[in-house]
């Protein structure tokens, strides 16, 4: 049932997407003539807001166009990535004289490099200035503009900030220098490479090769995905690696999950609030959009918190929650519990206590926070007693 409900679903958001594609021409001097463009914008997409949205330039539009963007509408749908504007070149025929390239060098020559430049000097300069883009831009590409697309990876000022290479058709002694390249970003960089068991053998040879040798980078900086489809075939493995590699682009954009909480933030060195805050800050600085914590994210490193014993990441997390949320009781909370496992009972009592005019969170609510108070204060009673004890030994100590 559920699968049947994802496939429905699926059908409707592609056939509503398309619905939303403009289509363009764009006056080119570098190749002397007019370029169509297919242009998808995010559904809620306002020129005059504030927001900052990704861009994806989808070479070979022709073909390419609808699995990119039909995907990014389902990946959008349910906040697995940032709304983007989509933007697929339509080639058709001069596809061929667009990759023209250097047979030695891979590298794009002649008709090749004038398509190489309207890319990156005529149509990003007008996406930007029609529309509100971030920072952020990904490039697409299949078999020939597969190739393509990493010649921008040469470039001194990056156009593309991270890069889909579907079945790559490699050529000359591109792939040779892919690797040596991407060891010398100093910025963020993205690269995702994509082949599968029943590729093209000659195209499947190259791009394992590339792969071995990528996979020998040390840089901070890169973070590398590939893939190696079971099934599938040159033309196949498309709409998987398209989900893949934005999956995996987008991962930090994501909620926290579990792989997250196991593998970053339970071995974090330091406070884990500041995990949190460093994670958000990346989101803005990589993508241009402010996205906020939310009360889901906050329970979950709290948990990670108590599993590791770490009371002072437990009222740092609560002082940013009081910070994020401070018509709910969740911060106040985290705080309370904070202190009451330090030993501090009547100061956890009274700080639960004040959490009792404020709004209930999602998952804790008043009534919890009165069976707290109520456990408190019978605890306290018992420490008093022990307290009255420990004086009246002393007395019959001092008789004596």
């Amino acid at each position: 049932m559920r699968k049947t409900t994802l496939v429905v679903l699926t059908w409707l958001i592609y056939a509503f997407s398309f619905a939303q594609v403009s289509y363009k021409e764009i006056s080119s001097s570098r190749l002397s003539s007019e370029r169509k463009l297919k242009i998808k914008l995010p559904k809620d997409y306002d020129p005059k807001a504030d927001v900052k949205y990704p861009v994806i330039i989808v070479f070979d539009g022709d073909y390419l166009f609808e699995p990119v963007a039909g995907q990014v509408d389902f990946q959008t749908y349910f906040d697995d990535m940032p709304s983007s504007i989509v933007v697929g070149i339509m080639q058709g025929e001069d596809r061929f004289y667009d990759a023209y390239y250097d047979p030695l060098t891979g590298l794009p020559t002649e008709s090749g490099l004038r398509f190489h430049e309207f890319v990156s000097e005529e149509l990003l300069p007008y996406i930007d200035k029609q529309y509100n883009t971030s920072k952020f831009r990904v490039a697409v590409g299949h078999d020939r503009m597969g190739n393509f697309i990493n010649s921008y990876l040469f470039k001194e000022d990056l156009a593309f900030q991270a890069y889909v290479c579907i079945s790559p058709d490699f050529v000359g002694s591109l792939n040779s220098f892919i690797s040596k390249r991407l060891e010398l970003f100093k910025d963020d960089i993205f690269y995702y490479l994509a082949t599968s068991e029943k590729d093209i053998p000659e195209i499947r040879e190259s791009i394992l090769v590339t792969d071995s040798k990528i996979k020998e980078v040390s840089n901070k900086h890169l973070t590398y995905y590939f893939d190696d489809f079971e099934s599938d075939t040159h033309y196949t493995l498309v709409t998987g690696a398209i989900s893949r590699s934005f999956d995996k682009i987008f991962d930090i954009y994501n909620p926290l999950r579990e792989k997250e909480l196991e593998e970053k933030v339970l071995p974090y060195e330091g406070t884990l609030d500041q995990y949190l805050i460093d994670r958000y800050n990346r989101i803005d600085r990589l993508f241009g959009i402010e996205k906020e914590i939310s009360e889901a994210e906050l329970e979950k490193v709290a948990k990670v918190a108590e599993q590791r014993e770490d009371y002072k990441s437990l009222g740092k997390l609560g002082k940013l929650a009081n910070k994020l949320f401070p018509e709910t009781l969740l911060g106040t909370y985290y705080i309370a519990h904070s202190t009451e496992m330090l030993g501090k009972i009547k100061k956890a009592k009274k700080l639960y206590e004040s959490a009792l005019i404020l709004d209930d969170a999602t998952n804790i609510n008043k009534d919890y926070i009165t069976l707290k108070i109520e456990e408190l204060a019978v605890a306290l009673v018992d420490v008093e007693d022990e307290e009255l004890e420990e004086l009246k030994v002393e007395d019959d100590n001092e008789e004596k």
